[in-house]
């Protein structure tokens, strides 16, 4: 059973994976802007959960139908912790090897989307200057920056999995 956990859970990361490296990569190659647009951002949100819900479900079902709040959570952790590592590896490469000037033209394209929102929400002069001085000092793809982010997404979307895992976990009655 634990090799079918794995198994799994490495499949649907690497699925993942492609598919938000797939995400990048396209964007970049159509408008880097589209990697600041928020139905993007919701859309990676949505598969990201969805990937690990569905490695959840068929780990139960390769289990018929049983799995423990361990293997359930475990099985959603692996496969977002590989999807995140393939994408964040390929962003690191895209932006600081392949074509570091896109990683300045991304950005401006940020530093606008966050004085658009931060408007939006009648936010003081300050602060909206305070907050692009920041992004204009940091390189959000140096490798630090990179493994603070994964960091942060790992937390939030582990925080996720444990409401997936508590929801999907069912105990066999005949291991008992």
């Amino acid at each position: 059973m634990e090799k079918s956990l794995k198994s799994i859970a490495v499949n649907f990361g690497i699925y993942l994976g492609i598919l938000l490296t797939l995400v990048t990569v396209i964007s970049y190659a159509i408008d880097l802007s589209l990697l600041t647009n928020t139905w993007i951002g919701l859309f990676i949100l949505i598969a990201i959960i969805v990937f690990g819900i569905i490695s959840v479900a068929k780990l139960k079902q390769a289990q018929n139908g049983f799995a423990t709040f361990k293997e359930a959570f475990t099985s959603y952790f692996i496969t977002i912790l590989i999807g995140l590592v393939i994408s964040t590896f390929v962003s690191y490469l895209l932006f600081n090897f392949i074509d570091t000037d896109a990683a300045e033209i991304l950005k401006q394209a940020t530093i606008e989307k966050t004085v658009e929102m931060l408007e939006g929400f009648n936010s003081p002069s300050e602060a909206i200057e305070k907050a692009v001085e920041q992004i204009e000092s940091q390189n959000q793809y140096s490798l630090a920056n990179i493994v603070k982010g994964l960091a942060g997404y790992l937390v939030v979307f582990s925080i996720i999995g444990l409401i997936v895992s508590a929801a999907m976990k069912k105990s066999d009655p005949n291991a008992e």
